[in-house]
């Protein structure tokens, strides 16, 4: 989930594209291997003689299945359509499965750029990021961006070079 190439504007070109940090499919993906594991032991353990071993059987598969919807594939979905864009112009964030919503930030409408990082973010190199910005919107808060200090100076840059009235670095 990025921007084409043609919703981009004469001169603007794609600086970085990237996805929240893979730490958000650690807990999804736990879940998934303790379903698997835990609907595999009932089907084991589901005595072949009893008369509902069938419908047992199928309950429990029909609960796993449930269980990892939710749990499992909903929380990657999620992760794999909010995508984050950054270009010479603006940066977007593009969030939603079923239902898209963007917001673009202009580049010239950024005010402040900040990061935050806790201990086992630094570890991992991911943080939360802080746009303001002239708009309605005022502070928008992301979380979990990866490369957060590589992001934060190309954002930074692209803003100085926005005010000093600068495109590309031209």
């Amino acid at each position: 989930m990025t921007i084409p190439d043609h919703h981009l504007t004469q001169g603007e070109r794609r600086i970085r594209s990237f996805h929240p940090h893979w730490k958000r499919l650690v807990l999804p993906f736990i879940a998934l291997v303790l379903i698997a594991a835990a609907s595999g032991a009932a089907l084991f353990f589901i005595p072949g003689d009893w008369d509902y071993a069938l419908y047992a059987r199928i309950a429990v598969v029909v609960v796993g299945l449930i269980l990892l919807t939710i749990w499992s594939f909903v929380p990657y979905l999620r992760w794999k359509n909010t995508a984050y864009v950054l270009t010479t112009h603006r940066f977007t964030i593009s969030t939603g499965v079923l239902n898209k919503s963007t917001d673009e930030i202009p580049i010239t409408k950024v005010n402040t750029v900040s990061s935050d990082q806790t201990f086992a973010e630094r570890m991992l190199g991911c943080g939360t990021l802080t746009v303001e910005s002239a708009g309605d919107r005022g502070e928008i808060v992301l979380r979990d961006i990866p490369r957060i200090q590589d992001v934060r100076t190309e954002l930074f840059r692209l803003v100085e070079d926005a005010s000093d009235g600068e495109l590309d670095g031209r």
